[in-house]
C-alpha cells in the first residue's frame, strides 16, 4: 500500500553505491526513514530532490520487516538554500536535527515539533545566525517535550529570565530582533547547558558549533 506524507529531511546517508537512506521529520508520522533506491545515480528521478533540510511531499511503501521503507516519489516544496551558503546556519540547522533525533521516538506524530523546525529553518534562512536562535529553539522544544524550565528558580538574573520567557512566548521574527548583551548570552548558554545535561544526560551533538557565532 502506498502512503503519502509531507516532511523535512533531517539526515541522509549512503546505503549502497547507488542508494541513500533518508531520515524525515513529518507532522503526522513523526520521524521515519526511507530508502531511495538508485538516488546516487546521475539520472535518478530523485536527483536534486534529496538533500539536508529540503521540504517535500513524498510517497512510500512500508516495509514489513524493518523501519526502512521504500521511497517512491518526491515532489520538492522548498530547499532552504541559505542554509547551504553559510556554515553557521548549517551548524544551527544540524543541531536542531540532532536535538529532535535525540529526544523523540520514530513513528510518533510530532505536528508541533515539525512546525517548530519549519519555523526555525525559515528564520535562520532570513536572518543572521545568532546564539539566541538556538536558545529559543531549545526552550520551545523542551516545552513540547514537557521539560520546560521553571523560571521561579533563582538560577537566572532578572534580565536573563525575562529574555528566556520572551523566547517561549514570541515568534521567530521577534526573537531575531532581540539584542542580548555578551553577559546575557553567556548566562543563558551556561544555564541551558546545565538544564540539558540534567534532563537528557548529554548534550545534543553540535551545540558548541551552533552557538559559537
Amino acid at each position: 500500500m502506498i502512503e503519502n506524507a509531507h516532511g523535512i529531511i533531517l539526515r541522509t546517508r549512503p546505503l549502497t553505491e547507488t542508494s541513500l537512506i533518508i531520515h524525515w521529520l513529518t507532522p503526522n508520522l513523526g520521524r521515519i526513514a526511507t530508502v531511495a533506491k538508485g538516488a546516487r545515480r546521475t539520472k535518478s528521478p530523485f536527483a536534486g530532490k534529496l538533500d539536508l533540510f529540503y521540504e517535500a511531499d513524498f510517497s512510500f511503501t512500508r516495509s514489513r520487516s524493518s523501519e526502512l521503507h521504500n521511497l517512491r516519489e518526491v515532489k520538492s516544496r522548498g530547499n532552504n538554500p541559505a542554509i547551504r551558503n553559510d556554515i553557521v546556519k548549517l551548524q544551527q540547522a544540524a543541531y536542531a536535527a540532532h536535538f529532535i533525533e535525540l529526544t523523540t521516538e520514530t513513528g510518533t506524530p510530532l505536528p508541533e515539533i515539525y512546525g517548530l523546525l519549519g519555523g526555525f529553518l525559515k528564520s535562520i534562512c532570513e536572518q543572521p545566525p545568532k546564539p539566541q536562535n538556538v536558545f529559543a529553539l531549545e526552550l520551545k522544544l523542551l516545552r513540547e517535550l514537557g521539560l520546560e524550565p521553571g523560571f521561579e528558580e533563582k538560577s537566572l538574573t532578572a534580565g536573563a529570565k525575562k529574555i528566556a520567557q520572551t523566547f517561549l512566548e514570541n515568534d521567530w521574527t521577534d526573537i531575531s530582533r532581540l539584542k542580548l548583551s555578551d553577559a546575557q548570552t553567556t548566562e543563558l548558554r551556561q544555564w541551558l547547558h546545565g538544564f540539558l545535561i540534567f534532563h537528557l544526560d548529554k548534550l545534543p551533538r553540535g551545540r558548541a558549533a551552533a552557538i559559537a557565532t
